[in-house]
């Protein structure tokens, strides 16, 4: 490949006067903006271990009060992207979120679109847009971009759940904003129901249909759950037993910028995934999983967490010859998808 010149080869004086007027020259930047064969990653394989994590996320509820956090959440940084950038990936922040028996979060909307992965704790709900969604562990809960969405506790322990947002991405594109509220009027409560039944939906043949963007804001891990079980064994053959987090009338990405899924691990069974651009979070519902990213190997338990970079292959083992164990992935492909550079390399 050919060598370009380096910007020290210019003189000072043409360099102060580029500087001057604002210019830079792109040529001695040119291979780090458009390195040959595979992007730069900033994204380095990391696993946040919840044992290790969880007692600094309580003494963090008995130091500070919700009143001066609002949101009490402990960031999962990737040091790659450096701890004060905050993010997870290229486009994916995490961040692990505690409630308190009697405390209520504060009603706000926000642009980046959310979900929640509640990781232990019952008696917890979610209000988004006026549907109480109740939190039990495995569930995911959608707040959608521009949705009110306030968090309550009326039960006994505390209640932990994972924040999955494209905040990186919107933060980066200068629209990343929330907007305060005042508490919600509960109008619905369980509206998932209505999409319990594979392949059955609400008719808007004698009506006027929903007008809702987002018709399911909760899925319920009982159902994702069952549903992996029955793929697996309707299915014995199939190469990985995974089921996608979809919008139930049309079939597309719950959101649009992060894609959702869960996957089963047979008892042991181990999973190749090829090197695909998109960059992967990890979560483990349940079980015992080992996950390879080059040279790394993280033991994963359940509620542990890790983050693969994108152009790098992965494999998943379950450490379990007798047990299943159930995943949560978080991944960028419907923005890769949206921006035509999506790509899967053998």
């Amino acid at each position: 490949m050919q060598e370009l010149g380096r910007l020290d080869d210019l003189p000072l004086a043409y360099r102060e006067s580029l500087g001057a007027q604002n210019l830079v020259p792109l040529w001695p930047s040119l291979r780090s903006v458009l390195p040959p064969g595979t992007p730069a990653r900033r994204t380095q394989p990391v696993m946040w271990s919840y044992e290790a994590l969880r007692p600094l996320l309580m003494q963090a509820g008995e130091l500070t009060p919700i009143e001066k956090a609002e949101r009490r959440v402990l960031v999962l940084a990737n040091p790659g992207h450096g701890l004060e950038k905050m993010q997870a990936s290229a486009a994916i922040y995490l961040g692990m979120q505690l409630l308190l028996p009697g405390e209520w979060a504060p009603s706000h909307k926000h642009t980046p679109n959310a979900v929640r992965m509640i990781v232990e704790g019952e008696g917890a709900y979610t209000t988004v847009d006026g549907e109480k969604c109740p939190m039990s562990r495995g569930d995911l809960i959608l707040t959608p971009t521009g949705l009110w969405h306030e968090h309550g506790h009326d039960g006994k322990e505390p209640v932990v759940w994972l924040d999955v947002l494209d905040l990186p991405l919107v933060y980066y594109t200068e629209t990343s904003y929330a907007v305060e509220g005042k508490e919600q009027d509960v109008t619905a409560t369980r509206l998932e129901r209505n999409y319990a039944r594979g392949g059955v939906v609400p008719s808007p043949v004698f009506s006027r249909g929903s007008a809702r963007r987002y018709p399911m804001l909760r899925y319920p891990w009982a159902d994702a759950r069952a549903a992996l079980l029955s793929l697996a064994e309707s299915q014995p053959d199939v190469e990985a037993v995974q089921v996608a987090y979809v919008n139930p009338e049309n079939g597309s990405d719950c959101q649009n910028i992060l894609g959702f899924s869960a996957l089963m691990l047979r008892p042991g069974e181990t999973l190749n995934l090829p090197a695909r651009s998109p960059a992967m979070v990890f979560h483990l519902i349940e079980g015992g999983a080992e996950v390879a990213i080059e040279a790394n190997r993280f033991a994963l338990s359940p509620a542990d967490t890790c983050c693969a970079p994108g152009y790098t292959p992965v494999t998943l083992k379950n450490r379990s010859a007798s047990e299943p164990a159930f995943v949560f992935v978080a991944d960028e492909s419907p923005l890769h998808k949206k921006l035509g550079v999506y790509e899967v390399r053998a």
